[in-house]
């Protein structure tokens, strides 16, 4: 059986560096776009709640207690636990993330496929 004398093409310094920095520059933009662009959680609602007592906050004695060690009243706690988050989904944005990322796997695979192909070719001259 022959030995094997094929040797990948080799990148230099220069090139890794780019590539590093190039992905490091595209994670970061891939996660301060959506912030940007406004496409982040739906924010807040806030439940009003005319006099703040913990039953009128739905809070128990332990719930109730447990804040009172932390220093908090009623009143002063009444924000904080009428405050939730939205979690509303917005379908166009989530059809769109998920052509987005659907679009990169195949591109991924369509370009791999390609590359691999192109080294059996070079590895193997050409021969199927």
């Amino acid at each position: 059986m022959a030995k094997n004398t094929y040797k990948p093409p080799e990148q230099g310094t220069g090139g890794q560096w780019f590539d590093s920095l190039f992905l490091l520059a595209l994670v970061y933009v891939t996660l301060f776009a959506p912030l940007v662009l406004g496409l982040t959680g739906g924010g807040t609602t806030t439940k009003a709640v005319a006099d703040p007592t913990w039953q009128a906050l739905g809070q128990n004695a332990t719930m109730a207690a447990q804040w009172e060690k932390l220093g908090y009243t009623p009143q002063s706690a009444a924000d904080m636990i009428t405050t939730r988050f939205d979690y509303s989904i917005n379908p166009w944005a989530l059809i769109l993330t998920a052509v987005v990322i659907i679009g990169y796997f195949v591109f991924l695979v369509r370009f791999s496929e390609k590359e691999y192909r192109q080294v059996i070719s070079e590895r193997f001259d050409g021969s199927k």
